[in-house]
């Protein structure tokens, strides 16, 4: 049977996609899509990905609600943070870590729901 293997793209509505685009390079390392079928596109290091539907009314008037969250695996939850902040973006840290990571919520310069994700490492869940 056929299946889908990852995620081969991330497309949004920006009102400025040039200047969000340059945001994301800057704090977050994902590259610009190449102008050109040579180029390569941002490569994600391996690892897992969630897709998982979340209650809300799409389309509704609560940005939270009628919009999408972008996850993102990181590997240093309060490096990104503190350089993030430095850079003036206020970002809220989940002051809880649970069995798989460590979690931060933020958003883009036009409003986009993000959350930073550190996954947990054999024996960095609570109690173990």
């Amino acid at each position: 049977m056929a299946r889908v293997t990852g995620i081969g793209g991330f497309f949004f509505p920006a009102r400025d996609p040039e200047l969000l685009a340059r945001w994301y390079t800057t704090h977050f390392g994902i590259d610009p899509v190449p102008g050109d079928y040579v180029t390569p596109p941002w490569r994600q290091e391996a690892g897992d990905t969630v897709f998982a539907p979340f209650k809300g009314e799409p389309g509704g008037s609560d940005p939270v609600e009628s919009r999408w969250i972008l996850n993102l695996r990181v590997d240093d939850l309060d490096g990104m943070v503190a350089a993030l902040r430095a850079a003036g973006t206020i970002v809220e840290v989940d002051p809880e870590t649970y069995p798989n990571g460590r979690f931060a919520r933020l958003a883009d310069p036009e409003g986009n729901q993000l959350e930073l994700w550190q996954p947990a490492m054999p024996g960095d869940a609570p109690g173990s």
